[in-house]
């Protein structure tokens, strides 16, 4: 049985994650979960928060005094937490799954530094039908080389606060590095006014923020008389947390390193 701290417990998708572990007692066990310091919810049992039903795990706010009790952390909270959060595995010697978006490319590089000690995956997003659709970007830009424009566009809930998303960035590098570009240096947020004509090298996001949308994101591969769309849209958070759980089910097993999602579905090469 896996020991899995969850990060985040009283947010929106910290509930999430602590029903779909409790919902898989063959695998996991959530055995401890944190909220912040200052969270209305600190010391309320945590199934109570997600389920209703008690669970028996107490919210605290000290991570660093649970060595003993947890294999893995599933951390979505926001960058700050996560790399404090990052520090205390490292210390403990503890698995990490980190969901968090908006990480500076520093923050990202500590991460990816950490699996010279620890298991760590870090992903933008781990729905199983997203990380189908990173597979399928990456091959039809290879088929579909420069001869089409590339549009990522995507919608979440108002709450969000980083645009566009880690998932459309994510889509991007991948689109990017099929056909041999840097994303930073041909990425187009914005449009307004009248400019030159779309330049084909670039890769252009389109960003919605409004109510309580999960998650939308459709890449558009534009040509002459054709157009080819990849699209894939959330209708619940369960479906990143059930990528989270499985992602701590298999991370809990390996060595240290610094996976993907691509490995834990069996997509890599």
């Amino acid at each position: 049985m896996v020991r899995v701290a969850i990060a985040g417990a009283a947010g929106r998708m910290g509930r999430t994650l602590v029903e779909m572990c409790d919902q898989s007692k063959d695998l996991l066990s959530v055995t401890v979960a944190t909220v912040l310091i200052d969270d209305p919810s600190v010391g309320i049992d945590s199934g109570l928060l997600s389920t209703g039903i008690a669970n028996g795990v107490i919210t605290s706010t000290d991570l660093s005094s649970y060595e003993r009790d947890f294999d893995v952390l599933i951390d979505f909270t926001e960058p700050n937490s996560t790399m404090e959060h990052l520090e205390i595995c490292l210390k403990f010697q503890k698995a990490i799954v980190i969901g968090t978006t908006g990480l500076t490319d520093e923050q990202q590089g500590k991460i990816h530094e950490a699996g010279a000690q620890i298991p760590v995956m870090l992903s933008p997003n781990m729905s199983i039908g997203v990380n189908l659709c990173f597979d399928l970007l990456g091959k039809a830009a290879k088929v579909l080389g420069n001869d089409f424009d590339v549009e990522i566009s995507e919608a979440h809930h108002r709450f969000k606060k980083d645009a566009p998303s880690g998932t459309a960035l994510e889509m991007g590098k991948v689109v990017a590095r099929a056909l041999g570009r840097e994303l930073d240096e041909v990425a187009v947020y914005g449009r307004e006014g009248v400019g030159e004509q779309r330049d084909t090298a670039t890769i252009g996001f389109a960003t919605v923020r409004a109510g309580d949308i999960v998650g939308d994101h459709t890449i558009t591969f534009g040509g002459q008389g054709e157009r080819i769309e990849i699209a894939h849209k959330a209708s619940s958070r369960k479906t990143f947390a059930s990528g989270a759980v499985r992602a701590a089910s298999w991370l809990a097993t390996k060595p240290a390193g610094d996976y993907s999602m691509r490995e834990v579905l069996g997509l890599a090469d």
